[in-house]
């Protein structure tokens, strides 16, 4: 497995997100902290999220990607578009809702012609233990709100983890 890997471009206020490789918790921190500059971009449009190079995807990092979708409905009234040319990571978008908060398409005609430089994402991993679980919970929580098959995927998950988490924290 190649390490996973945040890339970005920008042109004209819309935003390419390239994630690339094992795209895992580890990574997550430093995808929240781009994406909420990218939100307050004064310039933002809207973006493209490529993951046609991701080897893998968790759970988490699905959970962030859905809470991009509904934040840029909500706040911008668009729905972002996913390149996924993996018929393994389409398929996980698909089973897990991605369809009705993405267009998810195969390829986009000429964005390989526009040449953009892509800029390396920093991987912040030193978070502290207690807020990455809460990160996996909100993003599960994300994922469980999507649809029925997550509410029942995940539940017990989440349960387990507050449990954790309270326990931890008394």
């Amino acid at each position: 497995m190649i390490p996973g890997k945040l890339q970005y471009a920008e042109n004209q206020g819309t935003y390419i997100l390239k994630l690339s490789g094992e795209v895992r918790l580890n990574l997550c921190s430093s995808l929240e902290l781009f994406l909420d500059r990218m939100f307050s971009e004064p310039d933002f449009k809207s973006v493209i999220i490529d993951l046609s190079v991701t080897e893998t995807i968790d759970s988490t990092s699905l959970g962030l990607l859905a809470r991009l979708s509904i934040h840029a409905k909500k706040k911008f009234g668009l729905t972002p578009v996913i390149i996924s040319t993996q018929e393994d990571i389409t398929r996980i978008l698909m089973s897990m809702g991605f369809d009705t908060v993405f267009n998810i398409v195969e390829k986009i005609d000429g964005l390989e012609n526009l040449n953009l430089a892509l800029n390396n994402i920093g991987c912040d991993s030193t978070d502290e233990q207690a807020v990455q679980a809460q990160r996996v919970i909100d993003a599960h929580k994300v994922l469980m709100n999507m649809n029925e098959e997550n509410q029942k995927a995940f539940g017990e998950l989440v349960s387990q983890l507050e449990e954790v988490q309270s326990r931890q924290e008394s």
